[in-house]
């Protein structure tokens, strides 16, 4: 199932181990948690996110528009103007 997480959010997935050999990005005040689960903590900048299979995640809130985006791509929505 498509998961989607934000800043804190990747304390959840942590905790649930189902994380285990993805790229996972957060609040970087969480990399350990992520790391600890066995994923990989995706360092990237604030206003970005990363997907990794059924994970959309994004280190804080001014990443939203990215995160939106790739989870909506990972739902397989389609947009059209």
């Amino acid at each position: 199932k498509p998961v989607a997480a934000v800043c804190h959010g990747a304390q959840l997935l942590a905790a649930t181990g189902d994380i285990k050999g993805r790229t996972i990005s957060a609040y970087p005040a969480c990399q350990v948690e992520v790391e600890l689960a066995g994923a990989t903590y995706a360092n990237i900048a604030v206003d970005q996110a990363v997907t990794d299979g059924p994970f959309v995640t994004a280190p804080a809130w001014p990443a939203h528009p990215a995160w939106i985006a790739q989870f909506l791509v990972v739902l397989g929505t389609k947009i059209t103007h």
